[in-house]
């Protein structure tokens, strides 16, 4: 069986952790417990073929930023999120590219760039900027 390693990225409080929990357990958690590292697996179909995915949900704090580095080193696809109520989030998103880019030693690596907490009202971020960001760098697309 195939297996993929994705790790998830985003600045503190932009929803990492639910995203994380809505696909595994599909479950919405909607109180904020900031995470240090979380690793979940869950067997998925994708174009017909069984494959596990394996799924690491990042700290978003700034105080564990050197962990940063190891996990980029060891992932083969991104889920870099913003939160849509919070610009700085949006902005925090090219420092994590460029990490990730810089840690691979790759200009091409797999990134989803994930809008979230659209529900929410008060949107900060732009979705025609955020749709320019990902064509501009073709490897992102936006969910929202």
């Amino acid at each position: 069986m195939t297996e993929y390693k994705l790790v998830v990225v985003g600045a503190g409080g932009v929803g990492k952790s639910a995203l994380t929990i809505q696909l595994i357990q599909n479950h919405f958690v909607d109180e904020y417990d900031p995470t240090i590292e979380d690793s979940y697996r869950k067997q998925v179909v994708i174009d017909g073929d069984t494959c596990l995915l394996d799924i690491l949900d990042t700290a978003g704090q700034e105080e564990y930023s050197a962990m940063r580095d190891q996990y980029m080193r060891t992932g083969e696809g991104f889920l870099l999120v913003f939160a849509v109520n919070s610009a700085k989030s949006f902005e925090d998103i090219g420092t994590y590219r460029e990490q990730i880019k810089r840690v691979k030693d790759a200009e091409e690596v797999p990134m989803v760039l994930v809008g979230n907490k659209c529900d929410l009202s008060a949107w900060a971020v732009d979705m025609n900027q955020a749709r320019e960001v990902s064509i501009f760098n073709r490897n992102l697309m936006v969910t929202v």
